[in-house]
């Protein structure tokens, strides 16, 4: 079940352009000034978190494949097992 990449994006970069605008605010910059450097910040965070996302997400889903592999695998082996020994009787 992957995980939303757009919505995680979207509110860690609104987030991060309320923290850089106080902070920004805070150490008396203009107001132009506050709102650019804190637009770049949630620009760069938005797409840190796509990418972080998409690569968690790669990684669950091929976890997920190789857990349902094995388990196929077993399941074969023992029905085989089951085989073998009822035909033995």
């Amino acid at each position: 079940m992957p995980l939303d990449t757009r919505s995680i994006a979207v509110s860690l970069a609104v987030i991060c352009f309320f923290v850089l605008s106080f902070i920004g605010w805070l150490t008396g910059l203009s107001s132009f000034a506050c709102c650019k450097r804190a637009v770049i910040g949630a620009v760069v965070a938005y797409a840190a978190v796509v990418l972080a996302v998409r690569a968690i997400n790669a990684i669950l889903l091929a976890a997920m494949a190789a857990n349902q592999a094995a388990r196929q695998l077993q399941k074969q082996q023992h029905e085989q097992k089951v085989d073998q020994s009822d035909s033995r009787d």
